[in-house]
């Protein structure tokens, strides 16, 4: 019989995929005998059968159910509705992998008209019994009814400000049993049902809303936005009740261990007193620094202390911790690894290593490798700043970077308005997870309510947002679209700038530069190498980015663009003149002028990588791409070349192609015209011997793009060889060059036995080869991925993730063939899967050499190769 339901004292930390992750530390937790009230979690295999078979909860589960209830009850001597000893519980989601504000939680369930009663006399607080009340009726309307919470917040407000209270906790019990009447009149107006008196009906609905909200919007878009499968499910913990809104020696409160924004070795938090976890991450009051409880409750603060730390050594990682304080106890409700910024995961991995709590490889698992990225974006510039007109001093830097865009109050908006190409900063008064979607489509965040633990704060510090919660010194109005700063107002559509390391805000764009890595980068990063088998190279051509990819540890050069180097304005007229020549003899002479800008290129990539291996792929231009397009360009183009416009339009209607990216491109062009390759081997080992001369041994490695056949490789070869060998005797000296192909056709996987024989090398285009296995074309898959995706119809976009099921499965038989007969042969990925984590870890279990990717994604590249070795396993030759 399948065990649904597991009491906390039953788990224990490496049960996640079953309990989730807040249900198996929890467990753990209560293993380490720290202060955690008791509870019990139902699995994450419940919530996955909830959601296939239908829309209640099973009989098994439901009898199980009761079975916990009884048993939770001789635990804790406590029952529903209880004269004497009433329970109440909190009931909250809890996936294997955190998901910070996406998932829903009801706090205070069990209460109800007569039990709020029971409440408010046994704890002689009518005025706590009814603050509880009120707010499992918004909870639960929300979570289980899909009721608005705006209709429970208006009113509340609205109450307030009627009667002129300036907190939550002014409005008198009187006042709180007015409004849980208005709040129950909400349910018969808008769910045309009333709120359920029976605990436990609430706690059945209760259950399967959160199992249903793991298919909500906001989650799917998380869960997209980190690469979270759905298959996995959420728990559901069902956990005894502790008031942190029962006077003012009660509290809630978030803390890390360490600082998420910085990384600092120093206790990271805050509190609310006489409140519940939801007024913290809500950011609907602005809480107090955990120092200060050092003050109003010292035996508490030290408490929490050891606590944090025993946590911290437990778990091998800085923890972000969440408890309430009833009465001066100290409870813990949960643990989990936090989330922080890129630099502050890098300081903390660097420092566990050198206090010996960690090992450099575990040092490696601890960052993820989405926030290396982080590290690589721009900042303010100092002089821009010391001009720049402040806005806001006053606000907390919640996320760094630096962001510049136009105001938004909507996530509605924010989203249209990227799409439109527009950069924007979202400012509201405090962000939900409602907001998720413009989150993601702004360059940053902004609230004047919340502290650093707020939804926005560890939701943007998650994305690698710029943001700055808590700016008191604003006022944001979503309904007038308008900002009130000191001096003035903004208007939707006006462009700020944000300073989210430093929590500042200034009008208009302010001049930005390049980020600046620390010490405790280049020493992860040094440990990440040592510990990757597959090396990382780049795909570059620029000087500046060949620059960039080897400061960020790049290996070689895994893919030259030869075709990138033509669209300077003369370079584009030699090559239109070289497509456009009627005769072997022009096409000659304008390669003549086109081999020296390639040896001047050449020379330049080749000196950079000095001794490192450069490959360099020979043409691959779809030839339209260099054709004019419009009358006024052909004229021009005619003009330069000395021919008649008719001329010319009739020729390029000659060479019009249906399918241009399956037509005359790649190695066709040279089986067509063989001087074109020919002239471009000839520059590479030109400049090689150049070099050499100069006493710089490089390594040029010769690409032949688009192959299908072994006999267009090996006739290519031939004439590239032929050519390379006269140039060898000419300049009476040898070359050191390698010759291969890009794999990127099904074909050329299937032949790859016999293409290994002749060839030095082979590199996956992913980008063609999931083209052509799929039928896809990647221009145009944009129209339709989408719609595949939210169907269900594919997991991933085959373009971003390798597909493992087909192309993942033709690169693991293409490079099996090719090791068995020839294993000294060099195999890599140069396609733009070669820079993605989750394809990494495909790649390093075969035995490929190197993946290649653009500069700015080396270092993360790097990170994942280090992790999938650390995680193990091998696809090894057959």
């Amino acid at each position: 019989m399948t065990k649904y339901i597991y009491a906390f004292d039953e788990g224990k930390k490496a049960m996640k995929d079953l309990l989730g992750g807040k249900g198996a530390n929890l467990a753990e937790m209560k293993r380490l005998g720290l202060p955690v009230p008791d509870g019990f979690t139902l699995t994450t295999q419940a919530c996955i059968e909830y959601l296939n078979h239908g829309s209640k909860l099973s009989e098994e589960v439901m009898e199980s159910l009761h079975e916990q209830l009884e048993a939770f009850s001789k635990r804790t001597k406590k029952s529903f509705s209880s004269e004497e000893a009433l329970l109440l519980v909190s009931v909250r989601s809890g996936a294997k992998i955190s998901m910070p504000g996406m998932m829903d939680t009801i706090l205070n369930l069990g209460l109800n008209d007569n039990n709020v009663k029971i409440l408010a006399e046994k704890t002689n607080d009518e005025r706590f019994a009814y603050d509880c009340y009120r707010r499992l009726l918004q909870m639960f309307g929300e979570v289980v009814y899909d009721i608005p919470m705006a209709l429970f917040d208006t009113y509340f407000n609205q109450y307030k400000s009627r009667y002129h209270y300036q907190n939550d906790a002014d409005i008198p019990a009187e006042g709180l049993r007015e409004i849980c009447e208005y709040y129950k009149n909400v349910y018969l107006e808008e769910a045309y049902k009333p709120f359920p008196q029976e605990p436990i009906v609430q706690l059945t609905e209760a259950i399967e809303a959160v199992f249903k909200s793991w298919d909500n919007d906001r989650a799917r878009v998380y869960r997209q936005l980190n690469e979270i499968p759905y298959g996995i499910g959420t728990a559901v913990n069902i956990q005894e009740m502790v008031f942190g809104n029962s006077g003012n020696q009660s509290g809630t409160g978030v803390a890390f261990t360490r600082n998420p924004v910085t990384g600092e070795a120093k206790l990271f938090g805050e509190y609310l007193l006489n409140a519940q976890g939801e007024d913290v991450v809500a950011g609907i009051r602005t809480p107090k620094n955990i120092e200060t409880l050092k003050v109003q409750m010292p035996h508490v603060h030290q408490q929490f202390l050891k606590v944090a730390q025993q946590l911290e050594m437990h778990y091998k990682d800085m923890q972000d911790i969440e408890f309430t304080i009833e009465n001066e106890q100290l409870y813990i409700l949960q643990t989990r690894n936090g989330k922080r910024t890129a630099n502050a995961a890098i300081h903390i991995a660097v420092d566990l290593v050198e206090e010996g709590i960690i090992s450099k490889k575990e040092a490696v698992m601890n960052v993820e490798v989405k926030s290396i990225d982080q590290l690589l974006h721009p900042n303010f510039d100092d002089n821009a700043l010391e001009a720049a007109t402040i806005i806001s001093k006053m606000g907390l830097p919640a996320s760094p970077g630096a962001a510049s865009g136009q105001i938004v109050f909507s996530a509605e908006t924010a989203k249209l308005k990227a799409e439109q190409g527009a950069h924007v900063i979202l400012m509201r008064p405090e962000t939900s997870p409602e907001d998720i979607e413009g989150m993601i489509a702004s360059k940053a965040i902004v609230t004047t309510h919340g502290g650093m633990t707020s939804h926005a704060a560890v939701v943007a510090r998650g994305m690698g947002k710029c943001c700055v919660t808590g700016c008191s010194d604003i006022e944001i109005n979503i309904i007038d679209k308008k900002v009130t700063y000191p001096n003035g107002t903004l208007n939707e559509g006006d462009i700020i700038s944000v300073d989210g390391a430093k929590g500042d805000i200034y009008l208009d764009e302010v001049k930005t530069t390049k980020a600046e890595r620390s010490k405790d980068f280049e020493t992860f990063m040094q440990w990440s190498e040592e510990v990757a088998r597959l090396d990382v190279r780049m795909n570059a051509e620029t000087p500046q980015d060949i620059q960039a990819g080897y400061q960020f540890g790049a290996k070689g050069i895994g893919l030259v663009r030869t075709e990138h180097m033509f669209f300077g304005a003369e370079r584009l007229i030699e090559m239109r003149r070289f497509i456009l020549s009627y005769t072997q003899e022009n096409r000659i002479n304008a390669l003549n002028k086109i081999k020296q800008y390639q040896k001047e290129d050449f020379e330049t990539i080749l000196k950079l990588s000095g001794e490192r291996p450069t490959i360099i792929r020979l043409l691959d231009p779809p030839l339209h791409e260099f054709l004019p397009k419009s009358t006024e360009e052909k004229h021009s183009v005619a003009r330069q070349l000395n021919v008649s416009f008719s001329e010319l339009e009739h020729y390029i209607a000659s060479l019009n192609e249906v399918n241009p990216m399956l037509g005359h491109r790649g190695c066709r062009l040279a089986i067509t015209y063989p001087e074109l390759y020919i002239m471009q081997a000839e520059a590479i080992v030109e400049s090689a011997l150049k070099l050499k001369q100069q006493g710089i041994d490089c390594q040029p490695e010769i690409m032949i793009p688009l192959v299908s056949s072994v006999s267009e490789f090996t006739t290519l070869k031939a004439q590239i060889i032929d050519k390379i060998e006269r140039l060898e005797i000419e300049m009476d000296e040898s070359a050191h060059y390698l010759l291969g192909t890009m794999i990127e056709t099904p074909r050329a996987c299937l032949i790859a036995e016999d293409l290994a024989k002749e060839c030095d090398f082979f590199s996956f285009g992913t980008n063609d080869l999931t083209q052509l296995t799929f039928g896809f074309s990647r221009d145009d898959a944009g129209k339709f991925i989408n719609a595949y995706s939210e169907q269900g119809i594919l997991d991933i976009d085959p373009f971003q993730t390798l597909d493992l099921e087909g192309v993942g499965q033709l690169i693991q038989r293409t490079t099996e063939q090719a090791k068995s007969v020839n294993p000294t042969i060099k195999i890599g990925v140069c396609g733009e899967l070669g820079g993605d984590h989750r394809s990494i870890q495909y790649f390093n279990q075969l035995e490929l050499d190197y993946v290649s990717c653009s500069p700015f994604r080396v270092p993360g590249a790097l990170l994942s190769t280090a992790q999938s070795e650390v995680k193990g396993g091998r696809l090894r030759v057959q």
